[in-house]
């Protein structure tokens, strides 16, 4: 369990698949109640894809993807490892770049859009916020 003295985060573990599914649960549990949701998570297209699918129907997805010079993300991970022992970086830092350059970013037929992070925004989150309220009326 997360808090226990031996454990040791890794890309699939049991904390993390279970956070996982949790994560899915609440997010459907949020929308099938009607409730707009922000769901921010660096999961890969084979996680978001499948537990998105049901939601199609219930909400407008509109993904933010947010992406980074692999170089950047890389310091970013070394730079804040071990201050967050829930998630796996040591798996991360010993992949390398090739994480970051393997990772296979959501891919839906909805509403994208994407954000350069690797100095500041690009396009400035002021833009983002904007075409986020353009969507929904706001």
């Amino acid at each position: 369990m997360y808090g226990r003295a031996d454990f040791q985060a890794a890309i699939d573990d049991e904390f993390t698949v279970a956070a996982s599914a949790l994560f899915f649960d609440t997010l459907r549990l949020l929308v099938e109640h009607g409730v707009t949701v922000v769901a921010e998570a660096a999961f890969q297209h084979h996680v978001w894809a499948p537990n998105l699918a049901p939601l199609r129907g219930a909400a407008e997805i509109v993904v933010v993807q947010c992406q980074a010079d692999p170089a950047v993300a890389l310091a970013r991970v070394k730079a804040r490892a071990g201050s967050r022992p829930a998630h796996a970086d040591d798996a991360v830092l010993a992949r390398g770049d090739e994480y970051f350059t393997s990772f296979r970013r959501i891919e839906l037929d909805v509403t994208t859009i994407t954000v350069d992070t690797t100095d500041s925004y690009d396009p400035p989150l002021a833009d983002v916020v904007g075409y986020a309220r353009l969507l929904h009326g706001g």
